[in-house]
């Protein structure tokens, strides 16, 4: 038998949260105008109400806020609270039954799928935000940059210690790189984002860089900093400074343009999103489980090899049928092609996800009771 998973115990590890007062689109689960065959009519609300907790990746905290926005007025009977504590703190909160979604940069392994089912029974995984990952760099008077796989690898891994490194020069001849020493910033925090980009690094570079894909960052040296605010703004305030974040958060900060099959790609949603278009389904994905094997070698043409896909975890089965029917329509919403273009149009920088991605998206939301 489940045990109830969202009593106190879910309030309290989120009382100090970051509130984002969601609503819904409908009271349960709907197909039609969910990816624009219809339209969301926010007139009045089914009646609805409750509290839906939440918690998890930080890169998701701009489409979040997109969606608060867009759904206040239409359901505001439900209230989803969203705390951007990183990926791996809102895994390990919505397995251990204290929230009742989760966001995430990269999907549950294999033994937290198995846990997950002792309070959750099955799992969905929904990949509903998808947002290039920009190497962002504090170097005045450098307003374009190009970065290869390898010396992405060599800054970060600590072999490339100089902005006139003649490895940097030769890509960048025009750039002016000043003689300024070069400090790495990556997340402190247990990070989707940093296993992403260490993905990036070990598929684009494996000569280069030697460690497997982790959501810990593997390499000493470096300066730190927690959660995507946290990495921004060190960056922002050190000069010569350089780090990995999701393109939607970074600022003023520039940007570098990535090799892909000998040219050089800045990252946009539509270049993020042909990565997932040319990628392989997980060889555990299932019906409800939709992850992906990232191509990230930088072997597709047009399509930038830093992304993320973003996951909304949640449960097939919930204690409570009015809480079941509330995360359905809050995830519902957020599949939807409403909800995926008002995220968009804020300036979250995600891709908004394909008709064909929408329609198994929506099917396993279908399947919430």
């Amino acid at each position: 038998m489940k045990t109830s998973r969202f009593k106190g115990a879910g309030l309290a590890a989120i009382a100090g949260a970051i509130a984002l007062t969601l609503s819904a689109c409908s009271s349960g689960p709907q197909g039609d105008g969910a990816n624009g065959a219809g339209t969301t009519d926010s007139s009045e609300g089914s009646g609805s109400s409750g509290t839906i907790n939440g918690s998890g990746a930080s890169s998701q905290q701009n489409a979040q806020q997109a969606w608060r926005d867009n759904f206040s007025s239409v359901e505001p009977g439900i209230t989803v609270n969203y705390e951007a504590t990183g990926s791996g703190t809102g895994r390990e909160q919505f397995i251990g039954g204290q929230v009742s979604f989760a966001g995430s940069d990269a999907p549950l392994s294999a033994d937290e799928l198995e846990t997950a089912k002792n309070v959750c029974g099955e799992v969905l995984e929904l990949p509903v935000y998808i947002s290039p990952v920009a190497v962002a760099y504090n170097l005045p008077g450098v307003d374009e940059l190009n970065l290869s796989a390898e010396n992405v690898a060599g800054i970060f891994s600590g072999e490339i210690t100089n902005w006139n490194d003649p490895a940097l020069v030769e890509d960048n001849p025009d750039a002016g790189l000043p003689d300024l020493d070069i400090i790495p910033v990556n997340r402190s925090d247990k990070s989707g984002t940093t296993e992403n980009f260490t993905a990036y690094l070990s598929e684009a570079a494996p000569d280069a860089w030697a460690e497997e894909p982790n959501e810990v960052w593997p390499v000493s040296g470096t300066q730190s900093a927690e959660k995507t605010s946290g990495v921004v703004q060190l960056t922002q305030s050190v000069e010569g400074a350089v780090t990995y974040a999701d393109a939607s958060q970074i600022g003023d900060l520039s940007h570098a343009s990535i090799e892909v099959n000998g040219e050089f790609l800045a990252y946009s949603p539509e270049a993020a999103a042909a990565i997932v278009d040319n990628s392989p389904e997980a060889e555990d994905a299932t019906d409800t489980v939709l992850t992906y094997d990232l191509v990230r070698d930088g072997s597709v043409d047009d399509a930038y090899p830093i992304v993320m896909v973003s996951y909304l975890m949640g449960c097939q089965t919930y204690d409570d049928p009015e809480l079941a029917e509330n995360v359905a329509s809050y995830f519902t919403y957020v599949a939807s092609a409403e909800g995926q273009e008002v995220a968009t149009q804020s300036g979250a920088g995600n891709a908004p996800i394909s008709e064909e991605l929408h329609d198994k998206v929506q099917a396993a939301i279908d399947t919430i009771q």
